[in-house]
């Protein structure tokens, strides 16, 4: 299942799907099988594998769990600090990349003053700050947050594609490391900036098969047009294109 891994989010098709992700949606429209994991045979648990060690292994990873009780703690604190929200999702419970998107989130709004404001990093509008965008979301896959992966592709969500068939795709990942290459020149058309984000990606599927994959991410945000939310104008993802290379 590999390839559905790596590629399962990749592609830009198709109208939006649900705004909402919850374990319990249905794939209201199911985007069409990628030719790359078409051949594929449906997820199956691996060998020797109960029910409730298979259920344990799926369980998304808090924070805590990720980097250890006092670095969370402290990752909470910024998050408290910056956010803005009534009721933050600044708990360690939560997966380390929630946190850091919500830090991201918040310092965004700040604008000018999210320079001087500790605990934010690069300037929203930053090639760094879209290469950040594509860490969290294997970050995220990584811990098994598959909302918080989602939301990268926008507060949509992956056009074309329902939150359910993508939770799916990662059904036999249990790791992902993403390793950022060296950032080239942002694009700007029509109103919008693009920024190329070259991965390299390291994955370990359920049976232990390692796999790895390269290419590229395009990341679009909306160029400071009057008008424009602050959610525009923060980086998402707008398209992916990874090929398997040999793993090492």
């Amino acid at each position: 299942m590999a390839a559905a891994f790596a590629l399962s989010g990749c592609g830009r098709e198709g109208a939006p799907a649900p705004a909402t992700p919850k374990d319990g949606d249905t794939p209201a429209a199911a985007a069409a099988p990628n030719p790359a994991s078409a051949a594929t045979p449906a997820p199956a648990q691996p060998p020797a594998t109960t029910a409730e060690s298979t259920s344990a292994a799926v369980e998304p990873l808090s924070c805590t769990d990720q980097i250890g009780a006092d670095a969370a703690a402290a990752r909470v604190a910024t998050c408290r600090a910056v956010s803005p929200a009534t009721h933050p999702p600044c708990n360690a419970a939560n997966s380390c990349a929630m946190i850091d998107d919500e830090i991201a989130r918040s310092c965004a709004l700040l604008g000018r003053d999210a320079a001087t404001t500790a605990g934010c990093g690069p300037a929203a509008d930053s090639a760094q700050a879209a290469a950040d965008v594509v860490r969290r979301y294997y970050a995220a896959i990584d811990a098994r947050d598959y909302a918080t992966a989602w939301q990268q592709w926008g507060e949509d969500g992956r056009p074309g594609q329902s939150y359910a068939a993508f939770k799916a795709g990662f059904a036999q990942t249990r790791a992902v490391k993403a390793t950022i290459g060296t950032l080239g020149a942002s694009d700007g058309a029509a109103g919008s900036v693009y920024q190329p984000v070259p991965v390299t990606v390291e994955a370990t599927l359920a049976d232990g098969t390692r796999q790895r994959f390269r290419g590229d991410y395009i990341l679009r945000r909306v160029n400071g047009v009057d008008g424009a939310s602050a959610a525009q104008l923060r980086w998402r993802i707008d398209s992916a294109k990874l090929e398997e290379v040999p793993a090492q």
